[in-house]
């Protein structure tokens, strides 16, 4: 099956992204601590005068927190999230593959990664997003 996906890099990680899944990217400006908040929740920023839930995806695999501002905003149950990324690459047609039986990725990545797609002769993770957003049911398994 092939689709478009943005290619990115979370928690030092090249990943692919479902186009679907993704309404813009953006740089956040300033983030709104939230008390009480699951670990992966930054904080709330504005954006195009709407809030935004900021999401850190290297807080949720455990390995840290982001640094940079650079987002992909996505749409989960009618909420705008805002996924902290370290870099971007680029958006290209890719086919795509479920995860083999008996692939066994580490730790967070088994709750976030679906398949992979092939660039330049590498395997790159395929991420949903919903997994990373706290309360969300993600739906590529």
């Amino acid at each position: 099956m092939s689709g478009l996906f943005l290619i990115a890099h979370l928690a030092g990680r090249a990943v692919a992204i479902d186009s679907a899944q993704v309404d813009s990217v953006v740089d956040i400006g300033t983030i709104v601590p939230v008390p009480r908040a699951d670990a992966q929740v930054r904080g709330l920023a504005a954006l195009r005068s709407r809030v935004v839930t900021v999401i850190d995806p290297r807080a949720a695999i455990g390995v840290g927190e982001s640094v940079g501002n650079r987002a992909v905003i996505t749409r989960i149950d009618g909420h705008h999230y805002a996924i902290l990324v370290d870099t971007l690459e680029d958006v290209a047609p890719f086919d795509f593959r479920p995860l083999a039986s008996g692939v066994v990725l580490d730790g967070a990545w088994s709750s976030i990664g679906y398949g992979t797609v092939e660039m330049d002769g590498e395997p790159i993770l395929a991420v949903d997003l919903r997994a990373l957003v706290p309360c969300a049911t993600p739906v590529a398994a």
